[in-house]
């Protein structure tokens, strides 16, 4: 099992990340949304692995939700990083990680995917997630 870490620059945000997949085994994607374009976001998720989400501030995290809000985007208001987005679908969470706020960013060397989310349906969108994201868990109900 490899244990990977993620934390935005002031580490009051970070995500625990644990796969069976080396890093660079995990597929990486470019969402080329307006949001993610800007924070140059590359995520990956993992079916079978775990994510767990943990903040130091709550009142330091901004879980932003836009366009069509089947997602947060949790972003820290004191340095900015995008850890990652959260989708709570039938009760449970999925996430999908932003790569370059990981400890082992390096290694992941693969190009990113583009890929575009626009033309999804709300159910579209909540079926992929749930079947492709990664289970999380995160501190707030």
């Amino acid at each position: 099992m490899n244990v990977l870490s993620g934390r935005c620059h002031c580490g009051n945000l970070s995500v625990r990340f644990e796969t069976a997949k080396a890093p660079g085994e995990l597929v990486l994607r470019s969402c080329q949304c307006s949001f993610c374009t800007r924070h140059g976001a590359r995520t990956t998720i993992d079916r079978e692995g775990s994510a767990l989400v943990s903040v130091r501030d709550p009142g330091k995290l901004s879980r932003y939700s836009w366009g069509r809000h089947t997602a947060e985007f949790l972003v820290c208001r004191d340095c900015g990083g995008y850890l990652g987005a959260v989708a709570t679908i039938g009760g449970r969470r999925y996430m999908t990680m932003n790569v370059n706020l990981f400890e082992e960013a390096g290694q992941f060397a693969a190009r990113a995917e583009p890929v575009d989310y626009d033309a999804e349906t709300v159910e579209a969108r909540n079926q992929r997630r749930a079947a492709n994201w990664t289970p999380a868990e995160v501190p707030w109900k």
